[in-house]
């Protein structure tokens, strides 16, 4: 190894999208990643199919202490340049609901898109290589590879968070940015499963159980498919919510969110003679626990009006109070990194440390589930590309 115009640390979307746009710049780079192979969250992202965007990435679907960080580099390349680019790859995709773009063929196919752009530039990528040590002297970088040492006046930092630590997932980030004096937003799990426990155990049982609902957690809610677990609560709108939920906190769920006000009593004086079970038309196991919960039993015509009044308020907002997540193992991304106070929201450049920059998941931006953190993968690595 010898010496580099940049060196990128870590080949995943932002590190090989930054990679890519630098190499066709002209820019000599040094990709490395621990991994035995690039990409590798990417391959067993949308099921193998890679939901590679979303149409509707603005800033405001995404999580940060600043929120308006990432209204700039999603700004100058968006969803619609991710686009075409695949399309100039000649790549068949689709829409499946709520703007979330698919590979009609398989996630392997947004890799080799990547490692393309990268052969169209001087750029060298070294996989199965850690990084033992990485120094700055002030006019550049020394990065310990293997053994080996590689030079250069820029580095990125595009290593990821710890979600899914069994594809190799670290804090690796996080140590080196503190190395240089960067701030971190203490990481957590996000886009992760809730687990349940004292009475909200019961709920286990359901396991397999999935329905539409509107979960809500602080401010924020989704609408989408929430599914019962061994464990807990999982499913989009689940996924969605738990990257604002706070331990402590309650999530509200609307179990009939297309339900107009009084319609339970409605119901009652349609047909008196029909259950609260049947009434509510879910899966049968959670329209039959709900209501046993709610402790509504025989007709509807013998349960006094002020019952099924609380009844129906109960199913519009009915509060589970999580005891944790599934943790980094089960999370689809990382909430938290590096301190985007620290960074230049145009270049992704460290504010103190000439030469150094942060992408991708690295950094205190997340997305909400449906594509939006692959986009800001490929609008942080294109505009720190722009600038190495």
């Amino acid at each position: 190894m010898t010496g580099y115009d940049a060196i990128i640390l870590g080949a995943g979307a932002a590190g090989l999208m930054c990679a890519g746009v630098a190499g066709q710049r002209g820019r000599r780079v040094l990709l490395v990643d621990h991994a035995d192979r690039v990409g590798k969250k990417i391959l067993i992202s949308g099921g193998g199919r890679c939901n590679f965007t979303n149409v509707d990435a603005g800033h405001d679907r995404y999580l940060s202490a600043n929120p308006h960080f990432a209204r700039s580099a999603l700004g100058r390349y968006t969803a619609a340049d991710f686009i075409a680019l695949v399309d100039a790859h000649g790549i068949a995709w689709h829409e499946k609901t709520l703007g979330q773009l698919f590979c009609d063929g398989s996630a392997r196919q947004i890799v080799d898109l990547l490692l393309d752009e990268c052969a169209r530039g001087p750029v060298t990528i070294a996989c199965g290589k850690p990084v033992s040590d990485v120094a700055h002297d002030g006019a550049g970088f020394r990065v310990s590879i293997d053994g080996k040492a590689a030079t250069a006046p820029k580095l990125v930092i595009a290593t990821g968070g710890p979600s899914i630590p069994k594809m190799g997932a670290t804090g690796f980030a996080y140590d080196l940015a503190r190395q240089f004096g960067l701030k971190v937003v203490e990481p957590r799990p996000a886009l992760v499963p809730l687990t349940l426990g004292g009475e909200d155990v019961l709920f286990r049982s359901l396991s397999g159980v999935a329905a539409e609902v509107v979960a809500k957690a602080s401010k924020t809610a989704f609408r989408e498919a929430a599914l019962f677990t061994h464990r807990g609560l999982s499913g989009p709108a689940i996924l969605q919510v738990s990257s604002y939920w706070r331990h402590g906190e309650a999530v509200g769920i609307d179990f009939l969110p297309d339900r107009a006000p009084g319609w339970l009593l409605a119901e009652k004086r349609a047909n008196p003679r029909t259950t609260l079970r049947r009434a509510l038309a879910l899966p049968d196991r959670l329209a039959e626990t709900l209501a046993d919960r709610l402790g509504v039993a025989g007709n509807l015509a013998d349960a006094p009006d002020r019952r099924l009044a609380q009844a129906e308020a109960q199913l519009r907002d009915w509060r589970f109070t999580p005891n944790g997540t599934e943790g980094f193992a089960k999370a689809e991304v990382t909430a938290g990194g590096i301190a985007t106070a620290g960074l230049s929201q145009k270049t992704m450049a460290a504010r103190d440390v000439f030469g150094l920059y942060a992408i991708g998941e690295a950094v205190d931006v997340t997305g909400w589930l449906g594509g939006y953190n692959f986009q800001w993968a490929w609008a942080s690595g294109w505009a720190a590309a722009q600038d190495l």
